[in-house]
């Protein structure tokens, strides 16, 4: 069976359609660039110009980067516009993409769902987190296997800052911080959220992933267990896929 997938990042709006037996895409996926300002219709625009780039005629899983209550309204808008807040985005990309039926959810639950099907979370019990380091950093908490949704853990205090504000893959790019460097932030960030959670088990998602080898052998005194998301940067997509479904 296939449903697409589409995963509405900071920085970037990517889709593809999915085989929701394998978990896995049926074919390269397609990115356009988020618009700045993030305002509703830009974004909107840009996830119709993804989905027409495929032709797909069928229900859509999207993401969004902040709270989604009830699979369509918009609570949290941190890294985009704050025009998105009530925002009723089911109703708005159902609209653009034509009438099309849509689901929106968090996208790091989303992420996390298909990592806990598909990926590192796999027939693993007890407290998972998984944590996208993008734009923003994301969380999803599972205790054994069932989401705990919109938990946004990026938001947590570090410092005396937003933690996603420091330890974000944006804040190392911006800061131009060695991966040494940023690793250190997060190896901040993971004792903390552990002193709250005590996970058996952390995933770091996001585009980071595919680079776990340059930051992750530098963190050090995490007691939780901390692997790399398997499904990488396309979690989301596939779990905004198997939401379609769900719904």
């Amino acid at each position: 069976m296939q449903i697409f997938g589409l995963d509405i990042g900071g920085s970037g709006i990517k889709g593809a359609p999915v085989d929701l037996d394998k978990g896995d895409l049926t074919q390269e996926r397609h990115k356009v660039f988020t618009p700045h300002p993030a305002t509703p219709d830009g974004v909107a625009d840009g996830v119709k110009q993804v989905v027409d780039h495929f032709g797909w005629t069928g229900p859509v899983g999207l993401t969004f980067p902040g709270v989604v209550t009830g699979g369509s309204t918009i609570r949290t808008a941190a890294n985009v516009d704050k025009s998105w807040i009530d925002t009723d985005a089911r109703a708005l990309f159902s609209e653009r993409l034509g009438g099309l039926p849509v689901t929106v959810v968090n996208d790091a639950d989303a992420a996390g769902v298909a990592e806990m099907n598909f990926g590192a979370g796999k027939d693993r019990k007890g407290t998972v987190i998984l944590l996208t380091f993008g734009t923003g950093i994301g969380s999803a908490v599972f205790v054994d296997g069932v989401l705990v949704p919109n938990t946004e853990l990026g938001h947590l205090e570090l410092q005396g800052h937003d933690a996603e504000k420091k330890a974000s893959s944006r804040a190392r790019e911006v800061e131009e911080l060695t991966w040494e460097h940023w690793a250190h932030r997060v190896q901040k960030y993971l004792a903390h959220v552990e002193m709250l959670f005590s996970p058996e088990l952390f995933i770091i998602g996001g585009g980071v992933s595919r680079k776990s080898q340059k930051f992750l052998p530098h963190i050090e005194g995490i007691k939780a267990e901390i692997v790399p998301a398997q499904l990488q940067n396309n979690a989301g997509i596939v779990g905004a896929a198997m939401r379609a479904v769900e719904s």
